[in-house]
């Protein structure tokens, strides 16, 4: 599985951004998705995830913010990002997995929030 991540950007604390994944392949409905971020100095953290049946997980920090969606036709996962925080500064990734780890990685899109 090969992923593309874009959507990242510059934007003001309390907007919004809509991140996609893009994954080649004909088995994506069968992976697990996840998004995941990393800030400068900090380790990565895991932000959601999706299962094959929708079934979604949250870090603490966004739950009520970020929505992790996916569109098995499209071969695509999302994840909406609402009501920005500086400190959702981070590069984020998307990533796959079939069994217990994510195996497959995307580049990375940059997300920057501005106080």
């Amino acid at each position: 599985v090969q992923l593309q991540a874009s959507g990242g950007g510059l934007v003001q604390a309390g907007g919004s951004l809509r991140l996609s994944c893009a994954a080649s392949g004909r088995t994506f409905s069968r992976y697990v998705m996840g998004w995941f971020r990393q800030a400068p100095g900090k380790g990565r953290e895991v932000v959601a995830d999706i299962n094959w049946g929708g079934g979604t997980n949250y870090a603490d920090s966004v739950k009520g913010r970020f929505t992790i969606s996916r569109d098995n036709g499209k071969n695509t996962v999302y994840l909406q990002m609402n009501s920005l925080k500086p400190e959702d500064t981070a590069v984020y990734y998307c990533a796959a997995k079939r069994e217990r780890t994510y195996d497959f990685w995307g580049q990375g899109t940059q997300v920057t929030v501005s106080s």
